[in-house]
């Protein structure tokens, strides 16, 4: 049973911020595949999914993927603000088309990961054979999501690192980076 903006906006409470009702449901669309299909094709669970951790690049830390997530959106429409504000205008930023490749940036990762035979979570072979960006921009595309926001979900790491992003892409890129950033210190450097 396909996820509701409303039902996912349990776990993006921005999905809200999207103006565009079509938009707004088309993200809501795209996650709710991924939920629906992710771990080896068993699904997740809220719960499930707030318990993955951000990374496993940076070791033991207690940061969460779907709080990074929503670290990273909330930090893209302060940007947004921030740069509509002090420069009145003259740089052009669509948040709409900003916060759907915010929510749908990482939207590839709950078919990367599954669950062994004793629940402990798991790169799954589908995370093996592709990273998020490509399975993201995947399912998006068949979701009508525009190729706008899909320029986000492919460019936002470092397989974007040899194209041109687009101004929504470069407040995204950069926000994550902040996350990610802080959680490699935050692995060597542990707060006590």
């Amino acid at each position: 049973m396909p996820y509701t903006a409303d039902q996912i906006a349990e776990l993006f409470p921005d999905i809200t911020a999207i103006q565009d009702a079509g938009l707004r449901d088309k993200v809501a669309a795209v996650w709710s595949e991924a939920i629906e299909t992710g771990a080896g094709g068993k699904g997740w669970k809220f719960d499930e999914l707030r318990a993955i951790p951000f990374t496993w690049l940076a070791g033991d830390i207690d940061l969460r993927f779907i709080e990074h997530l929503n670290s990273c959106i909330r930090q893209c429409i302060v940007i947004a603000d921030t740069l509509t504000t002090i420069y009145a205008g003259k740089i052009p930023v669509n948040k709409d088309i900003l916060i759907a490749g915010a929510m749908l940036a990482d939207v590839g990762k709950p078919l990367e990961f599954d669950r062994d035979a004793d629940g402990k979570l798991v790169k799954g072979h589908f995370g093996e054979m592709l990273r998020h960006p490509f399975s993201g921009v995947a399912m998006c595309y068949k979701h009508g999501i525009p190729a706008e926001v899909m320029h986000i979900v492919a460019t936002h790491s470092h397989e974007g690192d040899k194209v041109e992003r687009t101004i929504e892409s470069i407040i995204f890129h950069h926000a994550d980076f902040v996350d990610f950033d802080i959680a490699k210190y935050l692995g060597k450097h542990p707060i006590k």
